[in-house]
């Protein structure tokens, strides 16, 4: 079941890569997208009595991959259905890589979910910035050239210090007298023993090192210009997808920390990265000019609210692992409808485009919901994960983070709202941009699905989604 769920998204690639039409070749991704969420939900029920690992469980399936696995296969499957519209409007740029590498970088995204192995984890996300590299230079100008350039090197350097870790963690088990193993399970038996100097270093340079994929502050300084200059598809997938796969990497780090009996100084270190990005998300929403770096710096504020979630523990974890999902959709929503109303006005300068409610009502309609549900606001799933993050905060007795958490997103919430409304609301400028652009059910019906998703979740929590979002924030807070 494994097997099948990382080799349709490589195989998908590969056909893409051989089929000469650009007319016929982005129907391999809703198809792909399909075939990969069917196989998630066999995975998440259990593959129907098909073992769950693989290659000497080096990979293999345990709650917090299940829940990354199906916020992962959901967005890409809805983004798959809005890049056949998407591609269609760009068919003269060709679509040879970017069909591609967006299934390849499913694939990538597939295996980091997947790894119980240091190593193999590194390789997956590694692989995940290659692949998802051409997808930012889409576009093909010097903006989205520079903004390719600098996710490259950042996220490269990131990388090489999450390397660095990897290494100080095996010789903690050296310096431990413990057998040195990257594999997960052997190095939570074992991690007790660990030398806590050389543990502790590799904490931090993992800590640095993925933090930069995730694009915590103040280590986020890709994000606004990928996010701005990627197709809105992609944005959708780094906001909602690779941030998540990031984040997944860290939390293996805190399992590592907190069987080596070392947890408190790892969730210090959360807490203290998830209040600096809600302070510099806070500071640079307001007056923000382009209406989608706005939502990378919003990308910025919710890896701070997972951050403090799991740092807080408790039930604060388990709003964590919802907020997970929901920021993921919501961000899905977010950047298509955005990229609607880019294409529509060609700018995203919040001066150049204003009244985006008399040209595209249903994107514009989507813009202002998801802002809403971004920031929190009933009755959208996002307010009950960060309203159960919060109720953590008090319950556990932290009421200085608690006053920080309130009053950085009321900021953000000011700030972004003072940007949308100018976009959606504003009087129509001069702008001609694309007169011949038209809403389509393609482009507009994902984003529309997907927070039809988030009100749902806001409404009703499934037993079966309980359950996993559960298990996943169980596993995060077993103790030694």
């Amino acid at each position: 079941m494994i097997a099948a769920l990382l080799l349709l998204p490589c195989l998908g690639g590969l056909a893409a890569f051989c089929l000469p039409s650009d007319r016929f070749r982005p129907l391999l991704l809703p198809v792909c997208g399909l075939g990969h969420l069917v196989l998630t939900f066999l995975v998440i029920q259990g593959g129907q009595g098909t073992p769950l690992s693989l290659a000497g469980n080096w990979i293999a399936v345990d709650p917090l991959s299940r829940l990354i696995l199906l916020i992962v296969s959901l967005l890409f499957c809805g983004c798959s259905f809005y890049a056949v519209g998407y591609l269609r409007y760009r068919i003269a740029w060709g679509n040879r890589i970017f069909v591609s590498c967006l299934l390849i970088f499913l694939a990538a995204m597939s295996l980091a979910a997947v790894a119980r192995h240091l190593g193999l984890l590194w390789v997956a996300v590694e692989a995940t910035t290659v692949a998802s590299a051409p997808l930012i230079y889409y576009n093909r100008n010097r903006f989205s050239i520079e903004a390719t350039w600098k996710y490259l090197i950042l996220c490269s350097v990131g990388i090489a210090l999450a390397m660095l870790g990897i290494l100080f963690v095996a010789y903690a088990a050296l310096a431990g007298g413990a057998q040195v193993s990257l594999q997960f399970d052997d190095i939570l038996r074992g991690a007790a023993s660990y030398s806590t100097p050389w543990l502790r270093a590799g904490f931090v340079f993992l800590l640095v090192g993925f933090g930069t994929k995730a694009g915590f502050a103040p280590l986020h300084t890709w994000k606004p210009d990928a996010y701005g200059e990627a197709p809105g598809v992609v944005g959708a997938l780094l906001a909602g997808g690779l941030t998540s796969l990031a984040f997944l990497a860290l939390l293996r780090t805190l399992q590592i920390m907190e069987a080596a009996g070392d947890g408190a100084v790892a969730r210090e270190a959360f807490l203290a990265m998830g209040l600096v990005s809600l302070g510099f998300a806070a500071v640079f929403v307001i007056r923000q000019p382009d209406f989608k770096r706005l939502l990378a710096y919003s990308s910025v504020e919710h890896m701070g609210i997972l951050a403090i979630g799991v740092a807080i523990g408790g039930v604060a974890t388990f709003g964590a692992m919802l907020h997970l999902m929901n920021n993921a959709l919501t961000k899905g929503v977010l950047f298509l409808s955005a990229g609607n109303i880019h294409r529509r006005f060609a700018s995203k300068r919040v001066g150049e485009v204003q009244g985006a409610i008399t040209l595209v009502p249903v994107s514009a309609s989507l813009f202002l919901l998801g802002f809403l549900a971004i920031t929190g606001s009933p009755p959208f799933a996002p307010f009950i994960s960060e309203f159960t993050i919060l109720r953590g905060i008090f319950n556990g007795g932290h009421y200085l983070t608690g006053g920080l958490f309130l009053f950085f997103l009321a900021v953000i919430f000011i700030g972004m709202g003072s940007t949308v409304l100018s976009v959606v609301f504003g009087t129509p400028t001069e702008r001609k941009g694309d007169p011949d652009y038209r809403e389509t059910m393609v482009t507009t019906g994902t984003p529309l699905v997907l927070l039809l998703i988030i009100l749902f979740l806001g409404i009703y929590l499934p037993e079966p989604a309980r359950k996993l979002f559960a298990e996943a924030a169980d596993l995060l807070e077993v103790r030694p």
